[in-house]
Formats: C-alpha cells, sequence, structure tokens
C-alpha cells in the first residue's frame, strides 16, 4: 500500500498558523544556539498572541541559578532539558492560569552543542515541547535527541530553528497521526540532521505506545538507529549507554527461543570477563533490523510489537535498526562515549558476512573491506551451529573460509578479535524459530522450546497463532 502524499508547509507558514491560533501561549527557553526558535515566530508575524517569554541562559553559573546544576557535570542531555520544562512551565501556570483560563500553554525547551570552529563537536541536542491538548488539561511531553550534520554553526543553527517550530506545530496539529507527527519534525530539513530518539508521553496519549515511535524513527528515515527500554520507553544511547561496555545481539526473535536465551546469557557472561570490561558497568541489547523485520517486503507493526513484547518480557532493552552492515552501527555507537563494544553474531552469519566482503572485494581492497569492522574496541563473538543437517557443528575456529582470506582471517582469530562464545548449550542448537511457529499453529508441544516468560505471553496474548484451550463441556 503507498504512503498517502503529504502536503508540507513552509516553517514560517507552519509559526503563524500557530500565532493566529489565539488559544496557543507559551514560552521559549533556548540554550546553546540562540533563541533560533523564537525567532521563527517572532518573523512569522502575529507573535503577540503566542509567545509570552523567550530566554537564554548561556552562562553556566547563571542556568544552574535558574534550573539546578547537574551531577553528571554536562549541560546537553536529558536531565537538563527536563529541569528547562519543569522550570518553566511551573512559571506558566503559576502566572498566567488565572488571567488566561481558556488557553492551552506550552514550553518549548532546548539545550544545544552546535558544532565549534575546530570541528571537535559534531552538534548534537535535546529539544522538547510540553504542552496543553486543551485549556486547563494536563500537560504532556514531547521530546526529542538530533544529530546536527551541516558543518557550520550557522546552518546548523537554522536547522534547530526550524525544527523546533516542526515540533510545535506537530503537537497541535498531527498528535493524532503518528505517521504524520514522525514524519512532519523533518520537513524543510531533510538530509541535515538525524533525529535518533522520539519519546511522547503524558494523560492524553496514555494509551500510546513509545516503542511504535522508535520504530517509525528508523521506518521514515530520520535515524538509521533508534532505542527503547525493557519498559517500553523510548531511550537515548547518550544516556542510556554513557560509559558502559555494551554488546549487542541481532536476531529476528520471531520467536526468540531457549537458544536465544542461551545466546544472551553465555554472551553477556563471556563478555563480563574479557579484559577491559567492567562488570558492573556491562549490559547486553537485542537488536531489531528493518530487514529482519521485513516479510515479502512488508513490516507490519502489529509483529513488529510482538517481538518488541517478547524481548521486553524477558528483560531486555532493544536496537531498532536500518543497519544490514554491522558497520553502521559501530559507526553510530562509537560516538555516544561507551566503552567495550562486543557484537554476537551466529557462525552463519558470519561465513555470509566472510563470502560477500570476499566476492565482492578481489581487486585488492579486501583488506580495507573485511577489517573495517574491527577498527575500534570491537569484539566479534560467534556462537557456534551445524551450518548442514547431520554435519559436525561448527566454531568461529573451525569455520573454513575462502583460501585468499585465510590469513587475515587467521589474524582476526588469533588477535582475539573474533572469538568463540564457550560455555553454550549444545543440546539446544537443534531449535529452530520457523519449527516453533508451525508447532503453535499446529497444537504441538512447544512451549518447553522457548524461555517461560516468552510461552506466557504468546499464551496471554495469542500471538502466532496460538488458540487457547477451550473450557470443556460438562
Amino acid at each position: 500500500m503507498e504512503e498517502k502524499k503529504r502536503h508540507i508547509l513552509k516553517p514560517e507558514q507552519k509559526a503563524l498558523n500557530i500565532n493566529l491560533n489565539k488559544k496557543i501561549y507559551g514560552t521559549f527557553a533556548e540554550i546553546g544556539a540562540g533563541q533560533e526558535v523564537a525567532r521563527n515566530f517572532f518573523q512569522a508575524g502575529a507573535a503577540v498572541g503566542t509567545i509570552a517569554k523567550t530566554m537564554s541562559a548561556y552562562d553556566k553559573t547563571y542556568s544552574d541559578s535558574i534550573y539546578g546544576a547537574e551531577e553528571s557535570g554536562r549541560y546537553v542531555c536529558e536531565s537538563r532539558l527536563y529541569k528547562m520544562l519543569d522550570h518553566e512551565y511551573r512559571l506558566m501556570v503559576e502566572r498566567l492560569t488565572v488571567v488566561r483560563p481558556e488557553t492551552c500553554f506550552f514550553v518549548f525547551a532546548d539545550t544545544v552543542a552546535a558544532i565549534n570552529y575546530k570541528k571537535t563537536i559534531k552538534g548534537h541536542g535535546w529539544l522538547g515541547v510540553r504542552f496543553q491538548l486543551k485549556p486547563d488539561g494536563p500537560a504532556n511531553d514531547l521530546l526529542i535527541h538530533v544529530n546536527l550534520k551541516d558543518q557550520s554553526n550557522h546552518l546548523q543553527q537554522e536547522v534547530i530553528g526550524v525544527l523546533g517550530v516542526n515540533m510545535i506545530y506537530a503537537c497541535y496539529k498531527f498528535h493524532h497521526d503518528m505517521d504524520e507527527f514522525v514524519q512532519s519534525l523533518i520537513d524543510g530539513i531533510w538530509g541535515r540532521l538525524e533525529i535518533d530518539m522520539i519519546r511522547l508521553e503524558g494523560p492524553d496519549f496514555s494509551d500510546f505506545d513509545n516503542r511504535l515511535l522508535t520504530f517509525k524513527t528508523v521506518k521514515h528515515g530520520l535515524s538509521e538507529v533508534a532505542m527503547f527500554s525493557k519498559h517500553s520507553k523510548s531511550i537515548h544511547a547518550s544516556e542510556f549507554l554513557w560509559k558502559k561496555d555494551l554488546m549487542v545481539v541481532r536476531g529476528h526473535f520471531k520467536p526468540p527461543t531457549t537458544v536465544t536465551e542461551d545466546v544472551f546469557e553465555a554472551g553477556l557472561a563471556q563478555f563480563k570477563n574479557e579484559e577491559g570490561v567492567e562488570e558492573e558497568r556491562a549490559t547486553i541489547m537485542a537488536e531489531l533490523t528493518m530487514s529482519n523485520l521485513s516479510v515479502n517486503g512488508h513490516i507490519d507493526e502489529a509483529d513488529f510489537l510482538q517481538r518488541a513484547d517478547l524481548l521486553c518480557a524477558m528483560g531486555y532493552n532493544v536496537i531498532i535498526s536500518n543497519c544490514d552492515n554491522h558497520q553502521t552501527l559501530v559507526n553510530y555507537l562509537s560516538d555516544m562515549n561507551i566503552g567495550k563494544l562486543g557484537l554476537v553474531i551466529g557462525v552463519k552469519e558470519l561465513y555470509l558476512i566472510i563470502d560477500e566482503k570476499y566476492n565482492n572485494n578481489q581487486d585488492g581492497r579486501l583488506l580495507v573491506a573485511f577489517g573495517e569492522l574491527f577498527n575500534r574496541n570491537i569484539t566479534v563473538y560467534v556462537y557456534p551451529a551445524y551450518l548442514r543437517k547431520g554435519q559436525e557443528l561448527v566454531s568461529a575456529r573451525t569455520l573454513i573460509v575462502p583460501e585468499g582470506i585465510h590469513f587475515l582471517y587467521k589474524h582476526l582469530i588469533d588477535a582475539g578479535q573474533i572469538v568463540d562464545i564457550e560455555n553454550y548449550n549444545q543440546e539446544k542448537l537443534d531449535i529452530m524459530p520457523w519449527n516453533i511457529l508451525d508447532f503453535i499453529k499446529k497444537e504441538e508441544a512447544w512451549e518447553h522450546l522457548v524461555p517461560n516468560e516468552v510461552a506466557k505471553v504468546i499464551k496471554d496474548k495469542g500471538m502466532f497463532g496460538y488458540k487457547s484451550e477451550k473450557p470443556s463441556i460438562a
């Protein structure tokens, strides 16, 4: 089914539309990239109908006296944004509720580090809107994290200005249509930024699943990577993974099996014992790629949510990515100040990676093409498998690779950049997810092939064609 064609308004049109709505009134508090959002509303005209106050607190001491200090010492962070929203919204309500009883209040806030002269800072920021959808109604929050791609401070400021307008407009005009909501955030600035976290929460959105926002962020090309927690909350790597050691397991997870459980448990236990990994700071995440979610070229949101439910039930935080190439994910994570990175792949997947790179790079670029995955603080952990029925078990060390890459592959094995997962459960290696799906449909025994919490969710929600037992008739 083709997506509907969108009618895109210019930022000045959106700003004027908001300005002319007498029921929408708010404050702008911007740190780090000028008062670019407020400026768009001023320049559109009729801003007196929208703007209660604009402010910037650039000096850290002055900013701390208003919003409080940050324990982390960082000012471009999620907690800073929440402090700004809390403070400014409280003032709005205290000072204006009585005199403007028919008004929907909002606060727009951002804390941004734009690119510097030496380009040692790439440019990123946190932006948020706290808003009412009806007068005297509850407050809701829209939070996003953005990475800026323009190579000048001026152009990055321009993008922040447009993005802020798009956010406020989306809150009031598209809150009933999440696809339109997400896509509209990059109207007029496509390709100049990456929005890798969107969180929408509040009483007016109590029934909304933020995992869908994470999914739509990647689906609509706002970012190649986004994340949500085991509690179904949109999260960002710069906060959640700050200085942690991370292991990532990529898979289909339809459904997670006891083999999946073994991969996570054996992999993480081995990862924690590696040199340079701090056990108390080590964490593991599941990665779902858009290609793994695709069935015959189509991605079903209900299918995505089922897999998400099962992974969350197992207690795992989840990465959604459009990264068929592991290197894309590695590049993204390398900018997030994490420590050691471990990637878990099956021996079948390792063979396919080697085969693809070897066959496509026999012109002298083989070393670069295959070695690109290992140019950072990364270890690839390989889970063994039977490549063909009836054959011997294959591990990273026993995998037969093309002769042209044998020396390089042996070097990576000897250097410990490719390692076998050791304490795996060999008795479970014959379990295949597609067999379990077939067993569920045929009402055959399957529960023992998946973790207990996975079996419970499948039964409770009737997933994958499961039919609950019919009550007996006396």
